[in-house]
């Protein structure tokens, strides 16, 4: 292929992971027009830039959702999101973004233009570049569609300290917003359930929120995005690594009726449907009310709540105090309650 791309009309070709010219018209017409930086510009395997005062933090992810697009989002958008966040909760400001695309040969280039160019809109809008990428194509059948990793690299500021083993009993566990939108969304897209209220994804960069938080609440101990597992295996990971328990209000956790209700009707757990637009946040008892409030000022964080607190549990039980009075624990899934879905 010497010409062009035909990004209106053509596929993907073996030719365009192959390393040759068709590769290289590929990158140059599609990926670096849409992602469009100097870093990207100078042509260079591996971008260069100067190393900012702080701790570094650096996080990977792979991105295999289907359906590539789903109310509230498609992979591309998901691809940025899912790093950003994951940067954010080590309590990182998100700097820059690597990007590894597997195309399958006779994926539409009109598809893959919709999805990087949503990719790319994403990246602006937090601020967070795509300074570097690599695009690879197997054959037919052999993916599908298109796959996608992203790696992240931020900086930890000065003071700040959060991790997963950080928590402690008497600490308050609170969420900044409903549960479940983004599993239950992709699983009515899936399906094609046809609810009457329609369902979207909370996919969304939270390093913003983060820095708010952060700044009204400095001692929060831990950050964690509850995609997928959800909420449950958020929680058994946190206590897991801090070597306590979590009891919940069930009557305080926020989830939307539609959401709940299609949980009801599929027999599924709010608790166990992933997000990718939340948070979890773990603090000290004097600083819930600072942390709730600094979450209900950000517009991800309108419905967030106090859900809980940590207890003294070395077995590392979450528990829930049920709306009828009594008291059950909150199952960690042995595999995903919905595979796919980031």
């Amino acid at each position: 292929m010497s010409g062009k791309p035909d990004l209106e009309g053509g596929r993907v070709e073996l030719a365009h992971g192959g390393g040759g010219r068709a590769m290289t018209r590929l990158i140059e017409e599609l990926f670096a027009a849409a992602f469009d930086n100097r870093w990207l510009a100078a042509g260079d395997d591996a971008a260069a830039f100067p190393a900012p005062a702080g701790r570094m933090v650096m996080a990977t992810d792979s991105h295999v959702v289907t359906p590539l697009f789903f109310p509230g989002g498609d992979i591309g958008s998901l691809a940025v999101h899912g790093t950003v966040n994951d940067v954010a909760m080590g309590g990182g400001r998100p700097l820059y973004l690597a990007a590894g695309f597997v195309l399958e040969e006779g994926f539409p280039l009109a598809d893959l233009r919709r999805i990087v160019a949503s990719m790319a809109a994403a990246s602006r809008a937090a601020g967070v570049p795509v300074v570097a990428g690599d695009t690879k194509v197997v054959e037919r059948g052999k993916a599908d569609g298109v796959y996608i990793s992203t790696t992240g690299l931020g900086v930890v500021p000065e003071g700040v300290a959060v991790g997963g083993g950080r928590a402690r009993p008497g600490d308050r566990v609170l969420v900044s917003g409903t549960l479940g939108d983004h599993g239950v969304a992709i699983l009515s897209a899936r399906e094609d359930l046809g609810f009457d209220t329609e369902l979207c994804s909370d996919s969304a960069p939270l390093h913003g929120l983060v820095a708010a938080l952060l700044e009204a609440a400095p001692g929060v101990r831990c950050l964690r995005d509850p995609t997928r597992g959800g909420l449950a295996a958020a929680l058994h990971e946190l206590a897991r690594q801090s070597g306590v328990g979590m009891r919940l209000r069930e009557a305080d956790l926020p989830v939307r009726e539609e959401v709940r209700g299609a949980c009801e009707i599929l027999g599924l757990d709010p608790l166990n449907a992933a997000n990718e637009g939340k948070l979890v946040a773990v603090c000290p008892p004097e600083a819930a009310p600072a942390l709730l409030a600094a979450m209900r000022g950000h517009p991800l964080g309108r419905a967030a709540a106090e859900i809980g607190e940590v207890t003294a549990d070395e077995r590392g039980f979450v528990e829930m105090e049920t709306a009828f009075g009594g008291t059950r624990l909150v199952d960690w899934l042995y595999g995903e309650q919905l595979p796919r879905i980031c």
